[in-house]
């Protein structure tokens, strides 16, 4: 049996799409969701597919891969699979060489499900532990609170809202209304919801994205901020208690996201949103 390293292109998204689906389970490691390509979406579905990857057995997707920026690699693999060694061999291989058109030449960084084989043998090749993050988690069989602010679904109307929101809360960020009607088109945004919180005074002060991965699992919270002119005053606490609701309202079983572990400000502000703090993972880099 051979692992085939594919470009899923534009038609086979859907596929990619399913398995992330299919592979999210409560009790997981912190992994690739279909909520991350969905996110990937706003810059449109031809630069979705160009920057997935999948390995394949006898036509089967056992990982998946999503080149988010320049030089990371976020990837993730099939429960069964995850100490596959036919499979881990040739994942390390791939992202090793630049000319099999996954990672380039120079520092590169990946992300892998902790416990997976992929890790143990990236580490003996030489590849070091970058900076922390922390996950945290939220379960959702008992009903959320009310998040105590207006909170308002975003539709196609409401777009130069939620980017406008976006980019106060984002240093660099380059969101428009139009990368918003972009990922709304995506496949994973049929399972999303894209949330605006308003003060009194009718200001919009904070944006949230949340992603189901259907009924009794997982769903992600990809991105959440709060307008830089309003922060302090506990909004990111209710739009983070507003996408736990959205999310149960979907059917998700869990709410999940994961922030750097030296953005101490969003660890405190999860927390008390009632998210629980998960075990820190790490990403693999290698330097140039």
């Amino acid at each position: 049996m051979t692992i085939v390293l594919g470009e899923p292109g534009v038609d086979g998204l859907g596929e990619a799409v399913g398995v992330l689906r299919e592979w999210q389970y409560d009790g997981a490691p912190m992994q690739l969701h279909p909520g991350d390509l969905g996110w990937f979406w706003r810059s449109g579905a031809e630069a979705t597919s160009e920057a997935v990857r999948t390995w394949s057995r006898d036509g089967r997707i056992l990982a998946v891969g999503l080149l988010d920026g320049p030089g990371l690699l976020r990837l993730t693999i099939a429960p069964d699979a995850q100490r596959d060694t036919e499979l881990a061999q040739q994942l390390v291989a791939d992202v090793t060489e630049p000319e099999r058109g996954v990672l380039p030449e120079g520092k590169v960084s990946i992300e892998a499900p902790a416990g997976a084989l992929v890790q143990d043998l990236l580490c003996e090749d030489g590849w070091n532990l970058d900076e922390p993050w922390t996950p945290l988690r939220r379960d959702l069989t008992e009903p959320v609170e009310e998040p105590g602010v207006r909170i308002e679904v975003v539709g196609p109307e409401q777009a130069h809202v939620f980017a406008t929101v976006h980019r106060s809360a984002f240093d660099g960020s380059t969101f428009t209304d139009e990368r918003w009607h972009a990922m709304a088109a995506g496949l994973p945004y049929a399972d999303a919801r894209c949330l605006v919180a308003y003060d009194r005074q009718g200001n919009a002060v904070a944006s949230v994205t949340v992603w189901s991965a259907g009924p009794g699992r997982p769903g992600l919270l990809e991105p959440m901020g709060v307008h830089r002119e309003h922060r302090g005053h506990g909004y990111g606490k209710a739009i983070s208690v507003a996408a736990a609701a959205a999310l149960q309202e979907l059917g998700s079983s869990s709410a999940i996201v994961c922030t750097p572990s030296s953005n101490v400000g969003a660890v405190a502000t999860y927390q008390s949103a009632g998210f629980q703090q998960r075990p820190e993972v790490r990403d693999r880099y290698r330097d140039a």
